[in-house]
């Protein structure tokens, strides 16, 4: 059957649509084809031979809720011979009160079932927001990540993406798309709701009667009970000038003693503490093996965790092979969090890189609490069989109950790409039964251009599973008896020094 989205837009973000076809009238394989169907337009996309129909119908700014529910409602019954899904046009990222409104009245009249079925693309052609809001995160990730970006410069690729990223919708959700059984089902609980109100509404209002009656007893008995009160608070004033003066001293004598004491204690903790408290963070060991993606994981991880979606994704290098151990910080599902990057700790003979390991350690104070394992999906090297009883040689036996394997997926020409459950079913036993020794924690991250949006979800479940691990060992750190503490705070610093006469050798040289 034809797939059909109902749009949500703007006339001006509509007429940005509409320009894409004179910029790519040049492309024989991207074709836009409007026409018109009672008061809706329609446009009849084309992109490598896929065809999908957009019908929009003008939501002008002065609508009430009613009329842009029967506009969105003529759109969805013009859509009887095909399947419907939605679409919400934005501009350049920016989720405006217009667009918060039309989705509002989406769920309205169409109910909480219509966001499975809804795609959200950002026209960019101008000004173009640095970040995403919280109101528009909110949104994607109720509708699983389904969010493009569509450039005049990319169109046909950003549109191809966009088909793709429909398929995927239909196949997790239903082929169906939204059906009349469903509107018939949403406005069925939108009238027994109004319903409930109103009985909710008539028992309220007994309540409040109720309650204004037995207020009115209670003003009498507290009119008596304050004569009573006030009788008593004379003398209890009288009383209380009399011992005002004498604990007034007593007062200054105790606030001199603890600001006293008080300074003590700060200056003791200031020699004690380290300059970074990080008492309250959770650190992070990313290991694994040479092209990974443990560099790529990490920057991704921070980008989300800081809300950031990145402009110009396309045009940025790939991450450079990691040569020593690097700590990263964020802030993350409530909490502090340090990252160390690190390089392979041991070489082709298996005998471990002392200093690199001593570096990680140092630098995951006061940790570490969680090791990730970083795999590239669909890659199970000999050097990756043998990667647990290296790292179980370093760290220790208990290693793998403080550890969390992350598969990282590169671009790929798959439409469907196979999911990490199946994945991990059919995978190599060697591999699986290194998930079972880690407690069957893993998670997948997206770190493909085409695919970017389906990484927030992603990285905030990863963020719940880390500080799960963390709660299920009582928020204590991993122990290796190896090295003392001492020592790695020793090595800890030792390291931040270098770096900060590394900083001021560049200094100097940029100044000779």
């Amino acid at each position: 059957m034809r797939q059909m989205m109902v749009v949500m837009s703007t006339m001006e973000q509509w007429s940005s649509l509409k320009s894409l076809q004179q910029q790519s009238s040049g492309d024989k394989h991207l074709k836009f084809t409007f026409s018109s169907l009672g008061p809706n337009q329609i446009c009849d996309l084309t992109v490598d031979g896929r065809s999908v129909s957009l019908l929009y119908a003008d939501l002008n700014q002065d609508m009430t809720e009613e009329g842009i529910s029967q506009a969105l409602d003529g759109c969805f019954k013009s859509c009887t011979d095909g399947v419907s899904t939605f679409l919400l046009l934005i501009q350049g990222g920016h989720y405006t009160k217009r667009e918060r409104r039309m989705l509002e009245t989406l769920q309205a009249h169409f109910g909480a079932e219509a966001l499975k079925y809804l795609v959200v693309i950002s026209l960019e052609g101008g000004k173009v927001a640095d970040t995403l809001d919280d109101a528009l995160l909110e949104l994607l990730n109720m509708c699983n990540g389904r969010y493009c970006r569509i450039t005049s410069s990319a169109a046909r690729d950003e549109l191809g993406a966009l088909l793709k990223v429909l398929d995927r919708m239909l196949a997790e959700n239903g082929m169906t798309g939204y059906t009349e059984a469903m509107l018939i089902e949403a406005r069925k609980r939108s009238t027994e709701d109004s319903a409930m109100q109103i009985l909710k509404r008539k028992v309220q209002e007994v309540k409040e009667q109720e309650r204004a009656f037995k207020q009115q007893m209670q003003q009498q008995e507290e009119r008596r009970a304050k004569e009573m009160e006030e009788l008593k608070a004379r003398h209890a004033e009288e009383r209380k000038k009399e011992a005002a003066e004498k604990k007034q001293c007593e007062t200054k004598k105790e606030s001199l003693e603890e600001a006293v004491m008080s300074h003590g204690a700060m200056l003791q903790l200031q020699m004690s503490a380290s300059d970074d408290d990080d008492t309250e963070a959770v650190s992070v060991i990313l290991l694994g093996l040479s092209g990974s993606g443990k560099s790529s994981a990490l920057n991704l991880i921070l980008e989300r965790a800081g809300n950031q979606y990145s402009i110009n994704e396309s045009s940025q290098e790939p991450p450079q092979p990691t040569l020593f151990c690097e700590r990263k910080e964020a802030f993350a599902a409530g909490r502090r969090l340090i990252l160390v990057d690190t390089p392979e700790l041991w070489d082709e003979d298996g005998l471990e890189h002392l200093d690199l390991l001593k570096d990680c350690l140092a630098l995951s104070l006061p940790g570490p609490h969680v090791f990730l394992l970083v795999l590239q999906l669909g890659r199970f090297t000999q050097g990756e069989c043998e990667m647990l009883g290296h790292l179980q040689r370093i760290f220790g036996r208990d290693f793998a109950e403080h550890a969390v394997v992350l598969f990282v997926r590169f671009d790929c020409d798959q439409r469907r790409p196979q999911g990490i459950n199946d994945y991990v079913a059919g995978a190599h036993a060697t591999l699986q039964d290194l998930i079972r020794k880690c407690g069957s924690r893993f998670y997948e991250l997206n770190v493909t251009k085409s695919q970017n949006a389906l990484s927030y979800p992603q990285v905030k479940d990863l963020f719940l599973g880390i500080n799960k691990l963390v709660a299920s060992h009582g928020g204590r750190s991993y122990v290796t008896r190896r090295f003392s503490v001492q020592e790695l705070q020793g090595r800890k610093k030792g390291i931040g020094e270098r770096k900060e006469g590394a900083l001021e050798g560049n200094y100097l040289l940029r100044d000779a």
